[in-house]
């Protein structure tokens, strides 16, 4: 094979990170002056397409949301789970991943303006769930949040280090302990500001880079055509069926966690942009991915994989690699750095954002903020280097998320004004619970039902145990919500009713009163007196009871 030398190999990944540290720093030190509100978020400033004819005359304009949105929705693991799919289902099962990936980023161009207008003065979903369901139940879901965040940052080195292994031979930790350093480096001193801006640069290198991989893996592969019929990659299965199912439910779901995106839905200037922005984005991971994916099909028709001794489809990509020369290999290390730097820093800068605002409500000082990115790294590789399950690590947090997210967008909703944080908190529980009740009742004990909510078989196994799962979390989560709709309003009425009192659960409530809290800085320009008056009109007793 074509494995680049340990030297040409070291260069490569090391030469690709000083050129991000340096590009960060510059930024970092021309935003220097910023205040907290501009380190946390950006609200409304960005644009997703070019304004002006001049501006469209112009080829140097580029399309930072987009290409922020791009960076934010892939990472390094895509080069083992999407060849994964590929040898475990097929085309179709390549198909349903890749539209599945892609298609609910135009979530946040549909909702995005909805709670924008709701929510004006937030950066982050939790902001809303505060403002909509009150502090209990913006907590949980802030717990929620900074839970997949994590998650997904281990996930992220976890990958890292195995393909860097794989590519190179090297060991993975260096290159690890080096990203962390160079992002956190850039973010602790420039914020999401850094991290947007440095996703514009990553983004487009991505792009490019993946088209260059695509067109160099194409011209040197050479496929057996024997190989096609007898894999069976072009016929469906069970497995093909059961995911155009379960994978929009868990990652759209699970979108609603990821704040690095709600953090640039709520930075994009205009509506307009935003729609525009997740629209080109949609596309280009839509490309991205599925060219990424095919790589698993390449490896099948040319006989790289399963290989002897039969190895995993997760490394599929890599197999193909081995037959392929070295400087191809070069061409996706470039990639591969630069695909975990962007997502890294993204959910870095989302972590930190997350936490100053529904933890600490934006009164933390800057250098305490600045800090902070500092110390979450260290549990995150320390948990990274056991080099977890990526595809569980993610399947996990799909879990919670579908359990979750159902019952709490029906606040969205003007007409479900009745809804509170209550319904929202059990129906998130109960949803898990009611996991791992199918999961008791299918395997004939709780010990196998308790594994369930681990998803300890993975998703591609040859029973209905995933599938089961996650038709069980959104159902049972939303059958739990409705019970503890009527337990509290059965409550409520017995209440009245003991204290003749008027049984007002289902009263329109009034307009919301301008609120003490502007959302970033912790500050507000309002007088005392007005503060008190707007805390008098607006208490937050019936947000959750």
């Amino acid at each position: 094979m074509g494995q680049p030398s340990f030297q040409a190999s070291n260069a490569i990944i090391y030469l690709t990170y000083g050129a991000f540290l340096i590009s960060g720093l510059y930024v970092a030190w021309y935003w220097r002056h910023q205040s907290k509100s501009d380190f946390l978020a950006t609200n409304r400033t960005q644009k997703g397409t070019p304004q002006t004819q001049e501006q469209l005359a112009d080829k140097s304009i580029a399309i930072p949301l987009a290409l922020n949105f791009i960076a934010s929705a892939l990472g390094s693991g895509i080069l083992f789970s999407y060849p994964e799919i590929s040898t475990i289902a097929g085309v179709q099962g390549l198909i349903v991943y890749t539209l599945s990936s892609s298609l609910p980023l135009l979530i946040f161009g549909f909702l995005g303006p909805i709670i924008r207008r709701k929510c004006p003065e937030g950066f982050v979903l939790t902001e809303w769930t505060r403002q909509r369901y009150g502090v209990v139940t913006a907590l949980y879901l802030s717990l929620l949040t900074l839970i997949t965040l994590f998650l997904y940052m281990v996930a992220e080195l976890s990958a890292l280090q195995q393909i860097i292994n794989a590519l190179t031979g090297l060991n993975g930790l260096p290159a690890v302990i080096v990203e962390c350093a160079v992002t956190t480096i850039y973010t602790s001193l420039g914020g999401f500001r850094i991290s947007f801006i440095t996703d514009n640069i990553q983004g487009a290198m991505v792009v490019g880079l993946i088209i260059l991989a695509v067109i160099t893996v194409g011209v040197e592969t050479h496929i057996d055509r024997s190989l096609v019929d007898s894999s069976g990659f072009l016929n469906s299965s069970l497995l093909g069926w059961q995911l155009i199912y379960i994978l929009p439910v868990a990652i759209l779901t699970n979108d609603f966690f990821i704040s690095g995106f709600w953090m640039r839905t709520f930075a994009s200037k205009t509506d307009k942009d935003l729609v525009l922005g997740t629209s080109i984005a949609t596309v280009a991971v839509t490309f991205i991915l599925g060219l990424v994916g095919a790589t698993g099909l390449l490896a099948a028709w040319t006989g790289a994989w399963p290989g002897n001794p039969p190895q995993d489809g997760d490394i599929a990509f890599f197999l193909l690699l081995n037959e392929l020369p070295a400087w191809v290999v070069g061409i996706v290390l470039v990639m591969v750095v630069s695909l975990s730097t962007a997502a890294f820093d993204s959910f870095q800068s989302a972590m930190v954002s997350t936490a100053s605002n529904d933890l600490f409500r934006n009164k933390l000082n800057l250098w305490w903020i600045r800090a902070s990115v500092v110390l979450i790294i260290f549990p995150v590789v320390v948990v990274a280097l056991k080099s977890p399950d990526i595809l569980q690590v993610y399947l996990i947090s799909d879990l919670v998320s579908a359990s979750s997210i159902p019952v709490l967008v029906i606040g969205l909703s003007d007409a479900c004004y009745w809804w509170r944080g209550f319904e929202v908190v059990v129906g998130g529980l109960g949803g898990l619970l009611t996991v791992f009740i199918f999961g008791t009742i299918y395997y004939g004990n709780a010990h196998e039902g308790a594994y369930l909510l681990l998803l300890e078989n993975g998703l591609y196994g040859n029973d209905w145990s995933a599938f089961g799962a996650f038709v069980a979390a959104p159902i049972g989560g939303l059958l739990w919500a409705a019970g503890a709709f009527a337990l509290r309003i059965g409550f409520q009425w017995i209440q009245a009713k003991r204290n003749g009192t008027r049984f007002d659960a289902f009263d329109r409530p009034p307009p919301p009163s301008p609120a003490p809290y502007t959302g970033r800085d912790g500050s507000s320009e309002e007088e005392p007196e007005v503060i008190a008056s707007a805390l008098s009109m607006s208490p937050q007793k019936g947000k959750f009871f």
